[in-house]
């Protein structure tokens, strides 16, 4: 997973504001999986750990193994699952820092992984999947969730940038993520040609609604926080409320955000 520094930066801005926004996409991931009693979980790119602590409280006997190569991640992760879990379902949860195409792990070590819109980051998926098939027993599962190409007219982009611009800024490059998969058959067809087999991909969309305010949050806190860490406070007052301004001024239904979402399940052979 690259730019470990940059998630670093952003771990609690990540948690606080873009986290709880995927996490009802991440837990659909869960529906399509059972673990049995006392499997041993790899939760690949775990970031905050909102799908493995998610994962053992509908589960309590299986142990989940999160790995992510942001250690600020990780820590923000292990503080909110001290928070959540008993102490001795709190047990069952460790962190490693690792990334998703160099597991720490040996061979066939692991009954399940998981990992929720992390492939689409990865340098390689092709290793990352690999990675994943070499530390899963035969018969054992993986499943996976990742955005796909495409998406919505998202007007509350359109507003924040057209307010960068009047303040002088170059607005953030569009998020083309050249690693979203283009559609859920191609989705598929890499984890197949990583080794897994019954592989299944389904299609579903994030849809989330925004208010003016945790929009700029969103975006000031997190998304372009680098941005506005170097401003100045009252340069950065001023254009927080331009752009409250210019947002408040839209339908409500403007500020949903539709993102489309491919999950995938497959297992190893054996």
């Amino acid at each position: 997973m690259p730019d470990e520094p940059r998630y670093d930066s952003i771990a609690e801005g990540y948690g606080l504001h873009w986290g709880p926004v995927i996490r009802p996409a991440a837990e659909r991931l869960l529906d399509l999986i059972e673990p049995a009693p006392g499997a041993r979980v790899l939760d690949i790119g775990t970031g905050t750990g909102v799908l493995a602590v998610e994962a053992l409280h509908r589960w309590p006997s299986i142990e989940v193994v999160g790995v992510d190569p942001s250690s600020e991640m990780l820590d923000r992760a292990a503080r909110d699952a001290d928070e959540r879990l008993e102490l001795k379902i709190r047990a069952r949860l460790s962190f490693r820092t690792a990334f998703a195409a160099e597991l720490p792990f040996p061979d066939a070590g692991f009954d399940l992984a998981m990992s929720s819109f992390v492939l689409q980051l990865v340098p390689s998926r092709k290793a990352a999947l690999a990675e994943a098939h070499r530390v899963l027993r035969p018969g054992a599962e993986l499943a996976w969730a990742s955005w796909l190409v495409g998406g919505e007219r998202f007007r509350p982009d359109e507003v924040v940038n057209d307010v960068l611009d009047d303040f002088g800024f170059d607005p953030p490059e569009p998020a083309g993520r050249s690693g979203d998969p283009a559609s859920v058959a191609a989705a598929v067809a890499s984890t197949r040609r990583a080794g897994f087999r019954d592989v299944v991909g389904r299609r579903d969309e994030l849809r989330h609604a925004w208010t003016p305010e945790s929009y700029v949050a969103f975006f000031s806190e997190f998304d372009e926080a680098s941005l506005f860490d170097d401003l100045e406070a009252q340069e950065r007052a001023d254009i927080e409320a331009a752009m409250l301004e210019g947002l408040r001024a839209l339908a409500p239904e403007d500020l949903v955000m539709g993102l489309p979402v491919v999950y995938v399940t497959g297992r190893v052979p054996g």
